[in-house]
């Protein structure tokens, strides 16, 4: 039963945020920014994760508050839905092609949140939302999911499909690191005896 609620409230968002790793795919996000609710919708479809995100926030300002606290909640999900990561993969990368867009996204579930992030976006903005903010988002969720993610594009000219592919990259590497190895199920994956 690995899932995970998380509540989250502050002068700037209100976020009521719910995963189970090891779910179908399903989503039910509104975030008030559309373009991370479609991130967020690729990223549980393609990712086999259940998530539903609420969040209010101060989107009159920016979508800066709410792309970073939903990352916020989003790790702290992880982390807590994975609790002692006994038995899991812990490592796992692929190589996600976007249409013309190729982004290398490396996940070790570390216990160390560090994000090597090297997307080559060619726009400032996609629509409405900010491209710097994919930045922020992936730092908010390593950070406090303890995880190591490495997203580094390969290729690609097009904006959407560029963060697009970072986060269906990062939904499948992350998808593939939790999954439990049957035949160490009860082992931890550290020489350490900790992550």
């Amino acid at each position: 039963m690995r899932k995970s609620e998380i509540k989250r409230k502050t002068g700037e968002t209100d976020i009521v945020l719910t995963i189970d790793l090891d779910g179908a795919g399903k989503s039910d996000v509104c975030t008030g920014c559309g373009f991370l609710d479609h991130m967020l919708e690729l990223f549980s479809r393609h990712g086999r994760f259940d998530l539903s995100v609420s969040c209010t926030g101060d989107t009159n300002v920016d979508y800066h508050h709410t792309v970073e606290d939903v990352g916020i909640c989003l790790g702290k999900a992880f982390s807590e839905a994975l609790g002692d990561r006994r038995g899991i993969t812990r490592y796992a990368s692929i190589a996600m092609p976007m249409d013309e867009a190729l982004t290398l996204a490396a996940a070790d579930i570390s216990g160390r949140g560090v994000l090597g992030y090297a997307l080559e976006i060619p726009t400032e903005k996609v629509g409405d939302f900010d491209c710097e903010l994919a930045c922020e988002f992936f730092s908010a969720f390593v950070r406090e999911g303890g995880i190591t993610l490495h997203l580094r594009s390969l290729a690609g000219e097009n904006s959407h499909h560029i963060i697009e592919s970072a986060f269906k990259g990062a939904a499948v590497a992350l998808r593939h690191a939790v999954r439990i190895d049957s035949e160490h199920a009860d082992d931890l994956p550290s020489t350490k005896g900790v992550l």
